[in-house]
């Protein structure tokens, strides 16, 4: 076994430590060790993920000639298919390939292989798609709109990382749900509004830590109550009546005022370290039913994995540095969004469907024994989609990789790309502000650039605001359905780093949800709703730190312990790992202490 050992990121230049274990992960596969820190590798694997980011093209394909939704923007070089025809049999990928050239670098190659292949216009599970056009990196959808990374999921928009659920708007990791609006992270939820880290509860708004608690409204760390507001039990009559006493129709004034009051309640009670159910042996966070999961990130179901990210999806195991999707994928590496029985997938993105012994490809379906292929569907022995047999496949590899070794490509930073690398960012087909690196990586058009980054300025809008802020009803029961004619103004007006459009539309569907819930139309878009959400949504970040618990208290005195510890009046003496950064106004307990204090 070799020993740990410390490098330096040839990104960032920070020190990263390659654990013994890595090492023995890195032989199986047969990879060399990562010459990128875990998160510089996350980030450049990201800039391949465009899930919101939404043009008007042409579409590509022979005889057409109409406009079509892609996640392309139309001034890149690319050929670009509708999703029908792109599933069609009326083109073969293999016409694309060409014979591989030692006098170049792997990844020049590998770039040319992706402006003349034709890609699908979206990344969705097409044929399982019914009027869910606007809707990406997603399947089994049906009447959604804008809605991305998502399954099972019916008359819902606006969401994102949400599963079998229907009925929500506005919502970020949200699973099993209905009737869900301006939610983040809850599970099992019905007619829940406005909360965060809230499961199987029923009838809650503005509330977060509540666990199968019912009738909620700002509470914080409820489990199994029910006419509760602020924490204060009610009478079931009086609950009611204090509600409407507070909300006054729901208008967006009230709204924003019990938001605040609510955000401001929150600060008086502890956070627990840790969100996650039903694990074992785990560290990161937001994991649920894992076991022998290191650095794991809003994951669910996976097992003996490292530096995973977004597995939403069962059976997951034996993974490292895999972000997106799971579904009984294994042996995955340097890869994002492949997923559905994959097994031995290295440093590729959107390889799916039983795919296997795949490396260095891009959207291909049902494929196995493929290197730097793009497109492709349901093939096998294929390099830069020209098609060998088996045993000139087998001879060839080898040789591909030691010519990668041998004639690196290097990036105009000066990052050099050997075998073992993920796909630099340079070749992604999308900006760094059209991808989800910018949701989890914040960085400016200047910082971006100056990283080597792409940035693509915003288009030209020439809207025709018909409805300014100040027109915009304070509540449903003011609003008429002709405001879905409307082109409304965002309230944000392109004055924040949330990708604004500074303008949008109500579209009927919603319209017909928010009167179901008695809820106002909003006054921003939705790129500013989605980035107004994600603040509630705790880094991809772990720090070290010591629990709040001071004995009797929290050790800023804020907050009254109810509940006896085992360590007496004492400070607790855990410290642990937790994504609540220490310089952060939040009280953090541990596990045991926040446990005792919410049972």
């Amino acid at each position: 076994m070799q020993n740990t050992e410390t490098k330096i990121c040839q990104n960032c230049r920070q020190n990263f430590t390659i654990e013994a274990e890595d090492f023995d992960f890195y032989e199986k596969i047969k990879v060399p060790p990562p010459t990128f820190c875990p998160d510089c590798r996350l980030q450049r694997r990201l800039l391949w993920r465009n899930e919101r980011t939404l043009y008007r093209r042409k579409c590509n394909a022979p005889g057409h000639t109409e406009d079509m939704i892609s996640y392309i923007a139309p001034e890149k070089p690319y050929t670009v298919y509708d999703q029908r025809f792109w599933w069609s049999d009326d083109w073969n990928p293999l016409a694309y390939g060409k014979e591989y050239d030692f006098s170049k670098p792997f990844f020049a190659q590998f770039k040319e292989l992706l402006v003349r292949t034709p890609h699908a216009s979206l990344s969705s599970a097409y044929a399982s798609m019914v009027n869910s056009d606007y809707s990406n990196w997603a399947g089994d959808l049906k009447n959604c709109y804008l809605v991305t990374d998502a399954d099972f999921v019916q008359d819902s928009g606006y969401s994102s990382s949400i599963f079998q659920s229907r009925d929500c708007y506005d919502c970020n990791t949200v699973s099993d749900s209905e009737l869900c609006y301006e939610n983040v992270n809850c599970r099992k939820d019905y007619r829940v509004v406005y909360s965060v880290d809230s499961h199987e509860c029923t009838d809650v708004s503005f509330s977060k830590y509540c666990r199968g608690s019912s009738h909620c409204f700002g509470c914080f760390g409820l489990g199994k109550k029910s006419y509760y507001i602020f924490n204060q039990p009610y009478s079931k009559e009086d609950y009611f009546k204090k509600v409407d006493e507070l909300m006054d129709d729901w208008s967006r004034e009230r709204i924003q005022a019990v938001r605040k009051r609510a955000e401001d309640h929150f600060m008086n009670y502890p956070n627990r370290a840790f969100h996650g159910l039903h694990n074992t042996n785990v560290s990161g966070d937001y994991i649920y039913n894992s076991k022998n999961v290191y650095r794991g990130f809003l994951v669910t179901d996976v097992e003996n994995s490292k530096y995973v990210a977004l597995i939403h999806s069962p059976g997951t195991r034996d993974c490292f540095d895999y972000t997106d999707w799971g579904d009984n994928a294994q042996l995955v590496y340097e890869s994002i969004a492949c997923g559905l029985g994959v097994s031995n997938i290295k440093f590729s993105n959107l390889v799916v469907l039983n795919s296997k012994d795949a490396q260095y490809s891009y959207f291909s379906y049902g494929c196995s024994n493929i290197f730097g292929c793009s497109d492709l569907r349901k093939k096998e022995y294929c390099i830069l989609n020209k098609q060998y047999t088996r045993g000139e496949y087998e001879s060839l590899i080898p040789k591909i990789i030691r010519h990668m070794d041998e004639m690196p490509y290097t990036d105009k930073k000066g990052r050099v790309y050997r075998y073992g690398e993920f796909f630099p960012p340079e070749l992604s087909l999308f900006a760094y502000n059209e991808s989800m690196a910018k949701e989890i990586f914040p960085l400016g058009k200047k910082e971006t650039e100056e990283k080597g980054f792409v940035w693509r300025d915003d288009d030209l809008r020439d809207y025709k605001i018909t409805m300014p802020v100040s027109a915009i009803p304070p509540s449903i029961s003011k609003t008429d359905d002709s405001i879905t004619k409307e082109i409304i103004a965002c309230a944000h007006d392109g004055n924040c780093a949330h990708n604004c459009t500074k303008a949008f539309r109500v579209i009927a569907q919603e319209i017909q949800f928010y009167r179901k819930m008695g809820l106002p139309v909003p006054e921003i878009c939705p790129n500013c709703r989605h980035y107004e959400r994600l603040r509630w949504r705790n880094p991809m970040k772990l720090w070290q730190r010591n629990c709040d618990c001071g004995g009797a208290e929290s050790k800023n005195g804020v907050y009254k312990n109810v509940a006896k510890h085992e360590h007496g009046g004492n400070e607790c003496p855990i410290a642990f790992e937790t994504s609540y950064n220490p310089k952060g106004p939040e009280i953090v307990y541990c596990v045991p202490c926040f446990t005792v204090e919410t049972e």
